[in-house]
């Protein structure tokens, strides 16, 4: 097919409302759009004049996925901003609760976003009656990273317990012992997802990109490190504005994100290319079975690398409660301010790196912010993508049915969060 017109409304199996635009002539591109029609959020303008210790508890809920996140990134930002220290046991507890949501994401995108495309299925309902024991491992592994969030953060989601400088509650030994015992009895678990996934006839596609995300000389970063490309550069998250630029285009209300080229990826796969050196055991072993080596230039192998993540996930959490269970869980005294200025959070969460940018005034309260999601900064590389995948499978001769659920498989790929991605306006309060 040379002439073609698909018009996708709406994405489905994706967080939010998305539609796919692809118009060809004569075998050539003439319209391409993933446009975004979520209504702006406001969460910036919602910050303005918040007391530093609120701030987390009104961003978090930019998101029902990367709750735990958010909090992260807001508390860096405000802790940098006001010269909070936190202690060396609240850092293991907040990467511990990063960790679960980690896996939490994952096993939801991997199980029931991107696994019904392969089974030839339009959700995971007809799965839970074709294939229940499926549906039932993805439930036991997503509940036990519900609880872990539950045991540190005092809810699944919107955690409560992670402040500004601290905890304002501490799981105790006892439970961080239950909960080491139940991701040991998940690797049977993770290793059958594996085996699941190699089944799985994952597209071939290659298309070099930039990759972004945090990269430490020390561990595969999630929590810690400096914000670096695999086109070269690496800055301190505080200097992400000297290579990250936005800008708006007019056919989505989600800004594109570029650096050194006007497109880049985040996420899982960014991690991995620029991480996987740092991978634990377990997670090194399973990329090596799903054939997933770095660097990878196919997108379709995101959700292979979030695979990957969710058991180094497992490992890590395991690795940081026995240091916890070492040192002996204690009752902290929550750090205070000790400056005021502006500060930078920058995290990995599950879909990509996430950035809160605050300045606070002398009464601790925010004076100016910027938050960019890293479904934003996904934006302008899927349509990348497309455009290179659209010529490919007119080529091959493929139905315009065909070409319209590789388009959204794709887009799926990057397990898109597209409400949290919708901050674009500026609003003046009169």
């Amino acid at each position: 097919m040379k002439d073609m017109h698909i018009d996708v409304h709406y994405l489905t199996r994706v967080e939010g409302h998305a539609n796919i635009v692809v118009n060809t002539s004569n075998g050539v591109i003439d319209e391409l759009r993933l446009e975004i029609i979520e209504a702006p959020r406001f969460f910036e303008s919602m910050l303005l004049g918040k007391s530093y210790y609120d701030v987390a508890q009104i961003t978090c809920r930019i998101c029902g996925i990367c709750a735990v996140g958010h909090t992260l990134a807001s508390l860096r930002g405000t802790e940098d901003a006001l010269g909070i220290t936190p202690s060396e046991q609240t850092v293991l507890l907040r990467k511990l609760i990063l960790d679960a949501e980690t896996i939490q994401s994952h096993v939801l995108h991997d199980y029931f976003l991107v696994a019904p495309d392969f089974f030839g299925v339009g959700s995971v309902l007809p799965l839970a009656a074709s294939h229940p024991d499926v549906v039932k491992r993805a439930l036991r592994l997503k509940k036990l990273a519900n609880d872990m969030c539950v045991t540190i953060g005092g809810r699944p989601v919107h955690p409560i317990s992670l402040v500004p400088g601290g905890f304002t509650h501490i799981p105790t030994a006892s439970e961080l012992l239950a909960i080491k015992q139940r991701i040991l009895d998940a690797v049977p678990d993770l290793q059958a997802t594996v085996d699941l996934f190699k089944t799985l006839p994952i597209p071939a596609f290659d298309n070099p990109t930039e990759y972004v995300a945090l990269k430490s000389d020390v561990e595969y970063a999630f929590y810690d490190g400096d914000i670096a490309s695999s086109d070269g550069w690496r800055v301190r998250p505080q200097e992400y504005l000297d290579r990250i630029k936005e800008r708006v285009v007019q056919h989505s209300s989600c800004k594109h994100v570029g650096a050194v080229r006007p497109n880049f990826m985040v996420g899982a796969l960014a991690r991995f290319n620029l991480n996987y050196l740092q991978l634990h055991p377990m997670a090194a072993v399973a990329a090596k079975e799903l054939g997933l080596t770095g660097p990878s230039t196919n997108s379709f192998m995101i959700s292979v690398a979030q695979l990957v993540e969710a058991i180094h996930a497992a490992e890590d959490s395991l690795t940081i409660i026995d240091e916890l269970l070492r040192r002996g869980l204690k009752d902290e005294p929550l750090a205070p301010p000790t400056r005021h200025g502006r500060g930078v959070g920058a995290v990995e969460v599950p879909r990509g790196l996430l950035i809160h940018d605050y300045t606070y005034d002398e009464q601790n309260r925010i004076t100016a912010n910027n938050l960019i999601i890293p479904t934003t900064m996904n934006m302008a590389n899927i349509e990348f993508d497309m455009r290179d995948l659209v010529p490919r499978l007119l080529q091959a001769d493929k139905s315009q049915s065909e070409i319209t659920l590789a388009l959204e498989m794709l887009t799926r790929a990057y397990d898109p969060c597209i409400s949290c991605s919708v901050h674009m306006l500026h609003v003046t309060f009169v």
